[in-house]
């Protein structure tokens, strides 16, 4: 697991994010360029601490 921590600022790009979907394959960021897209995430979610 990569934990290097990246800070975007409004308008930068950013970095690449792959991730495999359930029941739906693999998912890059990259495939999405030229359409919005929102990334969500939660920190820990269902996890202890």
């Amino acid at each position: 697991m990569d934990d290097e921590r990246v800070e975007l600022t409004e308008g930068q790009r950013a970095p690449e994010i792959a991730a495999t979907v359930t029941g739906a394959g693999a998912f890059r960021l990259s495939d999405q360029r030229g359409s919005w897209v929102v990334v969500y995430f939660y920190p820990r979610a269902s996890t202890p601490g």
